[in-house]
């Protein structure tokens, strides 16, 4: 949980509380997007803190094409802002859209907004090009007294880019949720402690781990958080970063951690070369 200056924190219940309303009327209304774009300029400055005539750019260009805002807080463009009509259902091409404006820009950070939700990816520069969903946030459900909630407006406001809480806020929910720590519960070092647990209650009965890691995946975890393309994607993730734990470990600590290395993934590694 990051620490939210209480002038900000106050600055979100007082704002958001107001744009609640502007926002449900706009929806009533079912203002077009140009209108919707001039409610998220005005959200950008009382909520999020920026200097909309200076730090916030409309039909920002970038390669013959124009992304509907952009944040500049001094040369650097901070993120890239796809705005869409207050009444529209934010959808994948619209991702793309932004997603593809940030990539031609070389932008970490993007963001897809109709005004009420607001949806944060962080750009992922491989091949294929790829984002992590970072949060979404919808200013009409949201409780502006509840820290958790403020902390995911302040990840955008101008007072977080100056402490990285964007990038903070990101790397935290990448291994604090329910696929990267089933991956962890089912990992050989969690089986082995069940295991040696177990023959503490009953000294002597014979646990097998294929039957503990079974019990786990199929009795104990829910289906989509061991199965699916976000599980697959946490599983390669837990290895990724394991392997960078283990270059700083002594070559015993090494040893140890490069053998469960290589019966996760069924690879034979070398602990000289981890």
């Amino acid at each position: 949980m990051m620490k939210i200056p209480k002038t900000i924190a106050a600055r979100i219940i007082r704002e958001t509380a107001k744009y609640s309303k502007i926002l449900t009327e706009a929806k009533d209304r079912d203002v077009n997007e140009a209108d919707t774009v001039v409610i998220v300029c005005d959200i950008l400055s009382d909520i999020f803190g920026y200097d909309k005539y200076a730090e916030v750019t409309r039909e920002f260009a970038i390669k013959h094409t124009y992304c509907d805002l952009a944040i500049q807080v001094g040369k650097e463009i901070k993120f890239l802002i796809e705005v869409k009509p207050v009444g529209f259902a934010l959808q994948s091409k619209h991702l793309k859209q932004v997603i593809d404006y940030a990539a031609n820009h070389g932008v970490d950070w993007a963001v897809l907004t109709n005004g009420v939700i607001w949806e944060v990816y962080k750009v992922k520069f491989e091949r294929p090009l790829d984002v992590d969903f970072v949060c979404g946030i919808n200013l009409l459900e949201m409780d502006p007294h509840k820290e958790t909630d403020q902390e995911q407006l302040f990840i955008l406001c101008k007072e977080g880019l100056r402490r990285d809480a964007i990038r903070e806020f990101s790397e935290y929910r990448g291994i604090v949720n329910k696929f990267y720590i089933g991956t962890v519960v089912l990992g050989d070092r969690i089986v082995d402690d069940i295991k040696k647990e177990l023959k503490k209650i009953v000294p002597g009965i014979k646990v097998d781990s294929a039957e503990i890691e079974s019990i786990l995946k199929n009795e104990v975890l829910k289906r989509d958080i061991v199965e699916g393309d976000e599980a697959s994607q946490a599983l390669a993730k837990y290895k990724k970063l394991t392997r960078k734990v283990a270059q700083k470990k002594s070559p015993e600590e090494k040893t140890e951690i490069s053998e469960t290395i290589a019966e996760d993934s069924n690879l034979q590694v070398d602990p000289g070369k981890v």
